[in-house]
């Protein structure tokens, strides 16, 4: 397992790792030293079977000290960290001859939507790739494959705000024109030296097949016409929700946050979170603090700054980036953590009612675990996506934003928050990502996506042979 070195793909891929590693398999998970040092430690029933593989970080000019992982250099700067990546081709070469050469031989590579350089490496050795997709599977459909390009030309900003042409349905889901130059500068060479595009269609070029964080429940059609667009199975992994014991260990001490969720009655709290890798700005924040004392309701905000966001240094107090008695105003009826919170537990509070998110597919799986309806604020990649998805089935509401620019005010997030926790369509929504709770919460239909991603493995592997 060969995840792209940030931390919302690490986490899904260790999750299918350890999936994998439950039903006997013996997994190999490869990334470089304190990238592995950050993750969760594995169970001790799986520790046998599942293993972490160090690869030496390269170092690049440019890429800050001790990078390693998305996290570590600001939101959009990663084409030095795509460029030390591709450094690890050589550690990773040695690693496969040796193991082959062992009488270890790797029966699959699993790897990422950049790691154009594996197959031909893993050819070498007879060994064949199949690439996990852990974004919206709609994303790797808008982006389409180069057969797809090359008959439906995209090469305006303007192309990329309505559905593809080589869709066989028709769709509404698509990016506005602020979102699309996100897309199109995939198009263009990065700092790495290749455009993201190349890397994504020539790893999809090569490997044998592709597992999808998705399932129908969620993307109806979507893995049929990956399918039929790559020319190569298209395999649900299903989402991937989380563990249904989430007690956690607290070592005796209860995190603040749960504590003071407890203290609120129940379904009375919006909980906001916009990751750690969001490009927002501090008007971006300011904004979003204002419209949440506007909308009048509880909440509790896991704030994080991006790394590389630039303060103006007026108006903020001593938080650093939140309005000027903003925590005073809303002293009783919101909290803003700025430390590690555990967002899994936080959600399943009985306080919660509603999530404010970024819409990360990573985050908006979470909440499907527990039937929240969204405050939708997405950014970049898939995020738009996704907002757009969960629009479409009633499951969510974006907040307003400026068509030219993407800019939000207080008053488009008030009217956002209180519209899902205040007046009688949030009743709706809440209803409809009830539904799809129920769906998705099915743990035997869940475990059978992981048993059938196993059976395509066994079945394509013996095929190679």
């Amino acid at each position: 397992m060969f995840p792209w070195l940030a931390f919302g793909h690490m986490l899904p891929f260790l999750d299918l790792s350890r999936r994998l590693a439950a039903r006997g398999h013996a997994v190999a998970f490869v990334s470089t030293p304190r990238n592995i040092a950050r993750l969760p430690s594995v169970p001790p029933h799986l520790s046998g079977r599942l293993r972490f593989v160090p690869l030496p970080m390269p170092r690049v000019d440019g890429l800050p000290e001790g990078a390693e992982s998305t996290a570590d250099v600001p939101p959009g700067e990663d084409g030095l960290l795509k460029m030390a990546m591709d450094g690890l081709s050589a550690p990773l070469a040695a690693f496969l001859a040796d193991a082959v050469a062992a009488g270890r031989r790797p029966d699959w590579i699993v790897h990422d939507f950049c790691h154009h350089w594996v197959p031909p490496i893993a050819d070498e050795h007879k060994v064949p790739c199949a690439v996990f997709e852990i974004v919206l599977a709609g994303l790797v459909a808008f982006m389409g494959s180069r057969g797809a390009h090359t008959a439906h030309p995209r090469t305006t900003l303007e192309d990329f705000t309505v559905a593809p042409g080589w869709y066989p349905f028709p769709s509404t889901v698509a990016y506005r024109r602020h979102e699309a130059g996100w897309l199109a500068g995939t198009f263009r060479p990065n700092a790495s030296g290749v455009p993201d595009i190349h890397r994504f269609w020539q790893m999809n070029e090569r490997c044998r097949l592709a597992i999808y964080r998705s399932c129908d429940e969620v993307e109806p059609g979507m893995l049929a016409l990956l399918t039929d667009l790559f020319q190569k199975p298209s395999i649900p992994a299903g989402v991937l929700l989380p563990p249904p014991d989430l007690g956690g260990d607290d070592g005796g001490v209860r995190p603040d946050v749960l504590r003071w969720l407890d203290d609120q009655p129940a379904k009375s709290v919006i909980y906001v979170a916009l990751g750690s890798e969001a490009p927002v700005t501090l008007k971006n924040l300011h904004e979003l603090a204002l419209g949440l004392e506007l909308a009048g309701v509880r909440f509790l905000w896991a704030l994080r700054t991006p790394g590389g966001m630039s303060d103006s240094g007026t108006g903020a107090d001593d938080r650093g980036v939140l309005p000027d008695g903003f925590e005073e105003r809303t002293r009783g009826r919101g909290m803003v953590e700025t430390g590690w919170v555990p967002q899994v537990r936080a959600l399943a509070h009985g306080a919660v009612a509603a999530f404010l998110t970024h819409c990360g597919w990573g985050s908006t799986v979470e909440s499907f675990a527990f039937g929240h309806p969204l405050v939708m604020l997405p950014f970049v990649v898939d995020q738009p996506l996704v907002a757009r998805t969960m629009a479409e089935k009633g499951v969510g509401v974006e907040v307003a934003r400026d068509e030219a620019d993407g800019s939000f005010d207080r008053d488009g997030v008030a009217a956002a928050v209180r519209l899902v926790m205040v007046d009688g369509e949030g009743k709706v929504l809440a209803s409809n990502a009830k539904k799809l709770q129920e769906v998705l919460a099915d743990q035997e239909r869940q475990e059978r996506y992981i048993d059938d991603v196993v059976k395509h493995l066994r079945r394509y592997h013996i095929c190679v042979l």
